[in-house]
């Protein structure tokens, strides 16, 4: 290394250090988020049980409402079973094996209406709506009951929504949108089955 590397490094990081200090100090409104995952690609669900495992580890109480799963068992239910976590598979399966629509809007009614009686309740920090995406593509539930239901949740309460192809209307709401891009599956060019651990 060429003399005064260490010392350009140091002064280099003191003033990007110095910057963001800046930065996060201004940063002073605190409030409940509304997270959208969404996009084709994996890790949608994972993402926002990894937010839920964040929020356990500050005391917050949590909801979990899954729309669509539920016919089959995930890994992480006994997990947050056992930690008392509220997480209700409330699904039938996807809409491919119900074939049958009215049932399917009739599961997504109260697997919504526990959504609701959740994000109601000021006592919930984070409450997860996953694959309410996919119900509003098919159109189970009424789009301007659902945004009008999370625009008026409890101030301090982080709700996440998960699923492919979230409405522009949802979007527009949202505080924090990711969209998580499939480059690679091996399901697709490996013939790989799903798998325990991975995804389910």
């Amino acid at each position: 290394m060429a003399a005064g590397t260490d010392e350009q490094h140091v002064e280099k990081m003191k003033k990007r250090q110095a910057a963001h200090e800046r930065t996060v100090a201004a940063k002073t409104v605190e409030k409940g988020l509304l997270i959208i995952h969404t996009g084709a690609g994996k890790g949608k669900t994972t993402a926002a049980l990894g937010m839920v495992v964040r929020a356990i580890g500050h005391g917050m109480k949590v909801g979990v409402v899954q729309f669509v799963k539920g016919a089959m068992t995930t890994g992480e239910k006994p997990v947050f079973d056992q930690l008392g976590i509220e997480f209700k598979p409330m699904g039938e399966g996807f809409t491919w094996d119900t074939q049958d629509r009215t049932r399917d809007i009739a599961v997504a009614r109260e697997a919504w209406d526990e959504v609701k009686r959740m994000i109601a309740d000021p006592s919930y920090g984070m409450v997860v709506a996953d694959e309410l995406n996919i119900v509003l593509r098919y159109d189970y539930l009424p789009l301007d009951e659902v945004l009008a239901v999370l625009a008026a949740k409890p101030e301090m309460t982080h709700v996440i929504v998960t699923g492919r192809n979230a409405p522009e209307g949802l979007i527009e709401i949202a505080d924090l949108v990711t969209e998580m891009t499939l480059r690679k599956h091996p399901f697709r060019e490996q013939g790989v089955k799903a798998q325990a651990g991975v995804e389910f």
